[in-house]
């Protein structure tokens, strides 16, 4: 089984999400995302909206859960610079749940993000006050990753018996596939045809499946990291210090590469070093999160270690479809969750996963 650690700076638990927190969860979900998961402003606006219709969500740990307890992953699906434009469809998300409810033949008690980085982490909260369900105190990745073969439970051997998809037009689709790389192929393929953005349930699990087998307290910690830098007079360092993260460059974006291929946003970034920091260059691999960050022909640090791009003056993190010509932004770097340096886990979601012919080696710098 995958083993997991507690993120960052590990405090009380937060057992009900309120109104009140969904700002900091949008910014600490946006720096968990790595330029990943979507853009979060419009997420966080519904996230409101929903809580402030229904009520608070409860915020539920793996010990918290029950024997009639069923766990569940809902998650958007597609190129986010296409999510910032088409919304999801009234009623969209209750034909999804009742479609998953009629393979299981029970009910779904709990919901969980597939994962913690972006408009992912965020949406899954809306969705349960929307339809009256907690949330587990979890995600699948710690993180953003572009593939749904990239997710704790797959490194941990847990099989996935089905998914479920749909679109804003109405159509639902039911996928049993052979394996979660299968599952990414007719995933995508469905997601391009439906105009590049769906929605998705899969991996139902239940309390004794899911020990183990996800990476837990991240909603928590997404939450936390938000209220650190919404309290900081100088957000980069406070991020920084919250997350044991490196900042490797303070400087402005002075080449942008990006393009929307088969559902996936690629290309790169070139940053130019300001101040202390004038004089250096650094370039980032995207596929919709930051992947590699490469300085005068070396890797710094590379996927699935966490790279994150966020706004020098705000601190906020900058997703990779809204990246700007001239932007003064900061790179912050800092380790993966533990599931992922294992064999099984630099398999799924190691440099070679994303076609890179290099070897991986731990980032390990704090703060400094």
């Amino acid at each position: 089984m995958a083993q997991t650690s507690p993120a960052p700076h590990v405090a009380e638990r937060i057992t009900e999400v309120t109104a009140d927190d969904i700002a900091a969860l949008g910014i600490g979900t946006a720096i968990f995302g790595t330029g990943g998961g979507g853009e979060v402003y419009g997420a966080q606006t519904m996230v409101e909206r929903e809580i402030r219709t229904h009520g608070p969500v409860r915020l539920v740990s793996v010990d918290d859960l029950g024997a009639d307890d069923v766990v569940i992953l809902m998650s958007g699906i597609g190129a986010p610079t296409v999510g910032i434009e088409m919304l999801s469809s009234k009623g969209q998300i209750h034909a999804l749940l009742e479609e998953a409810e009629r393979l299981l033949g029970r009910p779904v008690t709990t919901l969980m993000a597939a994962e913690i980085g972006g408009s992912n982490g965020v949406r899954p909260i809306g969705w349960a006050a929307q339809l009256g369900l907690q949330v587990l105190d979890a995600d699948g990745m710690g993180r953003a990753f572009p593939d749904a073969a990239m997710v704790a439970m797959n490194a941990a051997g847990l099989h996935c018996d089905w998914a479920v998809q749909s679109d804003v037009v109405g159509n639902i689709t039911i996928m049993k596939t052979v394996d979660l790389h299968w599952l990414e192929r007719h995933a995508r393929a469905l997601t391009v045809a439906s105009g590049s953005i769906c929605i998705g349930a899969h991996y139902p699990m239940t309390a004794e499946t899911v020990r183990g087998a996800v990476i837990e307290g991240t909603v928590s910690a997404a939450i936390r990291v938000g209220h650190a830098l919404l309290s900081a007079s100088d957000p980069v360092a406070a991020i920084a210090a919250e997350l044991d993260a490196r900042v490797l460059l303070s400087g402005k974006i002075t080449d942008l590469d990006r393009r929307t291929v088969g559902g996936f946003v690629r290309g790169s970034v070139t940053i130019s070093g300001i101040g202390d920091d004038r004089g250096r260059l650094q370039r980032l691999e995207l596929q919709n999160e930051n992947l590699l960050v490469l300085e005068d022909g070396e890797v710094l640090v590379s996927v699935p270690d966490l790279i994150t791009i966020i706004d020098t003056e705000t601190g906020h993190a900058i997703t990779t479809e809204m990246l700007r010509f001239g932007q003064r932004v900061s790179v912050l770097a800092w380790p993966c969750d533990p599931v992922w340096r294992t064999p099984r886990g630099l398999e799924l979601a190691g440099p070679a996963a994303f076609g890179y012919d290099l070897p991986y080696i731990p980032f390990e710098g704090a703060a400094r």
